[in-house]
C-alpha cells in the first residue's frame, strides 16, 4: 500500500482527501490511500511516521507549514528561501520538503494580471503568505503585508485607507477569515474604496465566494478563490511523489 495524507489542525473539511481519493479511483490505483492526520500538536508527527511505515508523502496545511521544517532531512530551494513547506516526499526513510503552493498560486494568478497590478497588499503573515510573497516578487510585484498589529514588515488593518488602496490594486487574502463555517467574517478593510482596477484573490475555497470576494465584486473588482490553486498544487504534489 502507498499511503499519502494531509497534516494540519483542525481538518474538519479536507479538499485534499476527497481530491486524491477520487483521483486514485479514476486512475484505478487500488494500492493508494490518502488520509487526514489531524494533529493538535506537531510533535505527534513523529508517532505518525513511526506507525505508518507505508507513508510515501504528505501535504501540510494550517498551522504547520513552518513548524514541519524541523522534521525534514532536505528541503527544495523554494522552501529554503521562504521557510514554509506544504508537501513532503518520503523515500528510503528520508523526508524532503517542497512548496507546491508556489506553483499553484503563480499559475492561477497569472491569467488575471493586468499591467497596473504592480503592487499588492498581502493580508496575513502565516505560512501561506510566504509562498504568495515569493511568487509576487518573482513576477515583479511589490508586497505590503497587512496584519492585526503593526510589525517590521506589516501595517495594521486600520492603516489601510483610500490612499493605500489607490496604489495597491492587488489584494491577496491568506488568512482563514471567512472560511466555512464563519461565512460573515472578512478582513477589516474599507471596501468602499475598491474599483474595477482592483483584483481580489482569496486563498479560501470554501465557500466559493467569501465575504471578502463579495465585497470586492460589489465595487466592480475582479475576484478569484483558491480552488484552482488547490488543484494545481495537488497535481504538483502528485508529480513530486511519483518522481
Amino acid at each position: 500500500m502507498r499511503r499519502f495524507g494531509l497534516l494540519g489542525y483542525p481538518l474538519s473539511h479536507s479538499f485534499s482527501q476527497k481530491y486524491f481519493t477520487e483521483k486514485f479511483a479514476q486512475l484505478g490505483l487500488t494500492d493508494c490511500v490518502y488520509e487526514n492526520f489531524s494533529l493538535p500538536n506537531i510533535e505527534e508527527l513523529a508517532l505518525v511516521l513511526q506507525e505508518k511505515k507505508d507513508l510515501c508523502g504528505f501535504n501540510i496545511t494550517i498551522p504547520y507549514k513552518k513548524q514541519v521544517l524541523s522534521f525534514l532531512d532536505e528541503v527544495s530551494p523554494v522552501v529554503a528561501a521562504i521557510g514554509a513547506c506544504n508537501c513532503v516526499q518520503i523515500k528510503a526513510g528520508k523526508l524532503t520538503g517542497y512548496n507546491t503552493d508556489v506553483v499553484g498560486f503563480e499559475e492561477s494568478l497569472k491569467p488575471f494580471l493586468q499591467p497596473h497590478h504592480t503592487t499588492a497588499l498581502v493580508l496575513g503573515t502565516g505560512g501561506a503568505s510566504a509562498a504568495v510573497e515569493y511568487v509576487l516578487h518573482k513576477l515583479g510585484i511589490s508586497v505590503q503585508y497587512v496584519s492585526r498589529v503593526t510589525s517590521g514588515n506589516a501595517i495594521a488593518y486600520e492603516q489601510v485607507d483610500e490612499k493605500i488602496l489607490a496604489t495597491h490594486h492587488l489584494l491577496i487574502n491568506t488568512t482563514p477569515l471567512g472560511m466555512y463555517p464563519n461565512l460573515t467574517e472578512c478582513p477589516d478593510l474599507p471596501y468602499r474604496f475598491l474599483t474595477p482596477q482592483h483584483h481580489l484573490y482569496d486563498l479560501i475555497y470554501n465557500p466559493a465566494e467569501t465575504q471578502f470576494l463579495a465585497n470586492g465584486k460589489a465595487q466592480g473588482a475582479t475576484t478569484q478563490n483558491g480552488q484552482e490553486m488547490l488543484i494545481l498544487q495537488a497535481e504538483e504534489s502528485w508529480r513530486i511523489w511519483n518522481s
